[in-house]
Formats: structure tokens, C-alpha cells, sequence
């Protein structure tokens, strides 16, 4: 069964590849959804997967990309979610 998680990333993960970074993840755990920027600086991802796909991508995505600093990563779970196709950049 597929399930729903949001994630907050704060830190230094915009303006340094982090959203490309985390599509390949996505990518590589077979997770749908999408990343965008948010305006208080943070990235927002909704990642909808298999629980262990996305234990995978959560801690993956927690390590950032060798030019971001993910100081902290919120993981909400998402309780009504859409299916999406694939996993884009907002």
C-alpha cells in the first residue's frame, strides 16, 4: 500500500541543487510527488511511495547533496494524498 509523507528541509537547500538532488533520489526509490521552493527559504516534498522505498529516500534526502547542509528535516505524514505519474520540480 502506498503512503504519504510531507518533508521541511531547512538549512542551505536552495540555491545549491537540492531539489534536482532530490528528484534523482526520488528517482532512485521510486517515490511520486514533487519538491518546490518555499518562500521562507525551506524546500517542500511530497513524497508518495512503499514504506521502505520511502525510509530510504527520507534518510537520503536527510544527507543532502555535497553542496547543501540539511540542518533539519520535518516528516509529516500525509493522511488524504493524490497518486501522481512522477516525481517533478514546482
Amino acid at each position: 500500500m502506498m503512503i504519504g509523507r510531507e518533508l521541511i528541509a531547512s538549512g542551505r537547500v536552495q540555491g545549491v541543487g537540492f531539489r534536482w538532488f532530490v528528484q534523482d533520489c526520488a528517482t532512485q526509490y521510486n517515490i511520486k510527488g514533487y519538491v518546490k521552493n518555499l518562500t521562507d527559504g525551506t524546500v517542500l516534498i511530497v513524497a508518495i511511495g512503499y514504506d521502505d522505498d520511502l525510509l530510504q529516500f527520507i534518510e537520503k534526502v536527510s544527507q543532502g547533496n555535497r553542496h547543501s547542509q540539511v540542518r533539519n528535516l520535518t516528516v509529516n505524514e500525509l493522511t488524504h494524498f493524490t497518486e501522481y505519474e512522477e516525481f517533478i520540480i514546482v
